[in-house]
């Protein structure tokens, strides 16, 4: 069964901080980069932050380096996204996504399996 399930976001000020978590329940959660994509209303699903199978390696998008830091757990088959310095527009839906790859990737359409999302909204 795969299944990713998406914790953490809501309703933060400018300036505030968030964390995300998405738990997967597979065995093979090691064998996969993990990435967070969010999409907000009338665009299409971008990149934010990927990581490596073993965590060695991280990419992210310019709009969020240095402000958001992706992280994974293999024991506990979670990744997390820690998010600062929140900004009106990082407003978005936040997907937490697998890829059965050794390394890291960028594109949103390469993922193999979705979360459902969890919303982040970032007030002014």
């Amino acid at each position: 069964q795969v299944q990713l399930v998406e914790s953490g976001g809501g309703l933060v000020q400018a300036g505030g901080s968030l964390r995300l978590s998405c738990a997967d329940s597979r065995r093979t959660f090691s064998s996969y980069a993990m990435g967070w994509f969010r999409q907000a209303p009338g665009k299409e699903r971008e990149f934010v932050a990927t990581i490596s199978r073993s965590g060695g390696s991280t990419a992210y998008a310019d709009s969020v380096k240095g402000r958001f830091t992706i992280s994974r757990d293999n024991a506990k088959n979670t990744v997390y996204l820690q998010m600062n310095s929140l900004k009106p527009e990082d407003t978005a839906v936040y997907y937490c996504a697998a890829k059965r790859t050794s390394a890291i990737y960028y594109q949103a359409s390469s993922s193999d399996y979705w979360g459902q999302g969890t919303q982040v909204t970032v007030s002014s």
